[in-house]
């Protein structure tokens, strides 16, 4: 619920894709090239953008944004940015959430000189800017690949106690799976690929619909969500851990965004990142939220999933932060998760609990990763950091 006194302000929201075509991440890097993204997919993330569309832009909802335009987008009030490369199914996903948020309106056109009026195509379809990041041009959106203090990571995770006794477990499943892999590696590191592909396979193939055993899915699901969270979180070191990167490099475009909300000179309402799933798993651990919510939050976010960073102003003219939570079509509506233990806090004790564990450019993602050749690296001088260049 939105303070009354001053209603919602504006909201930063971090949005994963839809159903897609499968891909495959290496285990031993993750990187990966995107799928495209289906039908289904696209009807998934035009859902979701109804649904914000009624959370944020209905004045008759309680989370309704302060002075938002509702029916004819107004693009000075909204920043997109998405993933995008390999078969853009991230950024054809914003596309599709914008159709729902912005629906096509009769209100959508203009008038001529000559007094006549013309519509915009498709009954008045809305055109709204996304800016596409692709892999090459920045790693804010993907820093964990070519990123070798990640390697080192993963390696430490394959290693580890709690790995050699989960990957023993897994093993009569994995090989159960067989059948269902087309010769794909049973290596509990591939534990993601495989559920991917099973997954993928059962949306879209009639034949392994109807006959993968009853369970195989969500065990399959259980063993995945296990190895992403390890991968994706660092239990060994604070917050500002390697394991965290996916969500480091987004903090300052997320600090930025609320921050830029609170100028008077401001005028964007809605801030969007289309995402994949591993940002959400680093931000709920940063955050503790998975410390006071059920264990749905700490694994893989389900397709056209979206965390909403709402922005108020209180009773007492505090800007303050709140984090909800809808975990695809599972969550009908919005649940409200903590940060740091509250339901809000405010946005100065936001950024202050979080500003040092952000990569807040591509020289810092460079010394955070150990990288000096990859992704832009090879520009900046390293002589005199006694880490990259030890007889310097």
């Amino acid at each position: 619920m939105v303070n009354a006194t001053a209603g919602l302000i504006g909201v930063v929201l971090l949005a994963r894709h839809g159903d897609r075509t499968e891909l495959y991440q290496d285990p031993l890097t993750y990187n990966s090239t995107q799928g495209y993204l289906t039908p289904l997919g696209a009807q998934q993330e035009y859902e979701l953008g109804c649904f914000l569309r009624s959370t944020y832009l209905d004045p008759g909802s309680p989370s309704f944004i302060q002075n938002v335009s509702t029916d004819v987008v107004n693009i000075d009030q909204l920043t997109v940015r998405a993933d995008a490369g390999g078969g853009n199914a991230i950024l054809d996903s914003a596309y599709s959430l914008l159709q729902g948020l912005y629906p096509p309106t009769s209100k959508s056109q203009i008038t001529l000189g000559d007094g006549q009026k013309v519509v915009a195509p498709l009954g008045g379809y809305q055109y709204v800017p996304v800016q596409s990041l692709e892999y090459w041009q920045a790693p804010s959106l993907t820093p964990w690949m070519e990123c070798n203090y990640f390697g080192l990571h993963l390696g430490r995770v394959y290693t580890s106690t709690s790995y050699q006794k989960i990957s023993a477990a897994a093993a009569p499943l994995l090989n159960a799976l067989k059948p269902y892999l087309g010769g794909m590696s049973t290596n509990f590191t591939n534990m993601w690929n495989i559920y991917d592909r099973v997954n993928v396979q059962y949306t879209h193939n009639k034949t392994v619909y109807e006959t993968l055993p009853a369970t195989y899915l969500a065990q399959a699901r259980y063993y995945a969500n296990w190895l992403q969270q390890q991968v994706f979180t660092d239990f060994n070191v604070a917050q500002n851990g390697v394991g965290f990167i996916a969500i480091r490099t987004l903090l300052p475009e997320v600090m930025w965004s609320l921050g830029n909300m609170t100028l008077p000179s401001n005028q964007v309402k809605i801030a969007i990142q289309e995402i994949d799933y591993k940002p959400f798993i680093s931000l709920f651990n940063v955050t503790n939220a998975t410390l006071h919510d059920s264990d749905d939050i700490s694994g893989i976010a389900n397709y056209a999933s979206v965390v909403a960073l709402e922005l108020s102003l209180n009773s007492a003219g505090q800007h303050e932060v709140s984090m909800k939570f809808k975990n695809g079509s599972d969550d009908s509506e919005f649940r409200q998760l903590k940060l740091f233990g509250n339901t809000t806090v405010t946005l100065q004790s936001f950024i202050h609990e979080l500003a040092w564990t952000t990569i807040n450019s591509t020289i810092n993602w460079c010394f955070s990763c150990n990288q000096t050749i990859q992704r832009g690296c090879s520009v900046f001088n390293y002589s005199n950091d006694p880490y990259l260049n030890p007889g310097g």
